[in-house]
């Protein structure tokens, strides 16, 4: 029986077990060994190139023919426009009523606009006001604009008249610089009207009886409606004393 520390008789070395593993290093340098985000990562890098090869495919294949035109882009229909108006009857009525006095009229969606000569502002309103078929006995609306750049009549003073009786509506117009007269003897109803005109725009109603401010203070400057007015910068004014 061999001593105990004596190799075998054999002369062999100590046996090892068969199934021991391999170091760490050599394991680290097998395919196997990639990472699972690695092997994703050349995964899609290799679908990305097949799909952009089957596209580059597709178009050498396809022959080179020109798209379907496209359908022509249909007209935006017009809307309504306004119409001459010189034979309505009230615009004939009127010509015949006040000479000279109509320049033109013109007709839209059902509204009658007739233009007028400033000069005879009062002889108009009194013709329709008195009119036995159609008395416009109701002044609805008196207001005015400014188009600047007319520098020959730069504002148009606008007179909304309606008929009670009739139910019918009549717009006048009259272009002017500075100055119209007042129709308050009328309709006494455009006193205010005419006060928040010359206000708001500086136009100044002859004859009127009691032409002021009635909006803004009566030491206010200049008129905020025109076009012209500077805008921003006013100071705040809190008590009378500032």
């Amino acid at each position: 029986m061999a001593q105990e520390g004596k190799p075998s008789e054999s002369g062999s070395p100590t046996d090892t077990p068969a199934d021991t593993a391999p170091p760490d290093n050599a394991r680290a340098n097998t395919p196997a060994s990639l990472s699972a985000d690695a092997e994703k990562d050349a995964q899609v890098e290799a679908a990305k190139a097949r799909v952009a090869a089957a596209k580059d495919a597709a178009l050498k294949a396809q022959p080179a023919t020109p798209g379907a035109p496209k359908p022509p882009v249909k007209k935006k229909e017009e809307g309504p426009k306004p119409v001459d108006a010189s034979n309505h009857p009230l615009v004939r009525k009127l010509r015949a009523s006040v000479r000279d006095a109509v320049v033109e009229a013109s007709e839209f969606l059902g509204q009658l606009s007739v233009r007028i000569d400033p000069t005879r502002v009062v002889d108009v309103c009194n013709a329709l006001r008195n009119d036995a078929e159609t008395p416009f006995d109701y002044l609805s609306d008196l207001t005015c604009v400014h188009y600047p750049d007319n520098k020959a009549a730069p504002f148009e003073v606008i007179y909304n008249l309606y008929s009670i009786s009739r139910n019918e509506r009549v717009r006048l117009k009259a272009a002017v610089s500075e100055g119209i007269d007042s129709v308050v003897g009328i309709w006494p109803s455009a006193e205010w009207p005419e006060r928040e005109v010359f206000d708001l725009f500086g136009m100044v109603f002859r004859n009127h009886p009691d032409l002021r401010r009635i909006i803004l203070p009566p030491d206010w400057e200049g008129h905020p409606l025109r076009k012209d007015y500077p805008l921003g910068g006013e100071p705040v004014r809190f008590s009378e004393a500032e």
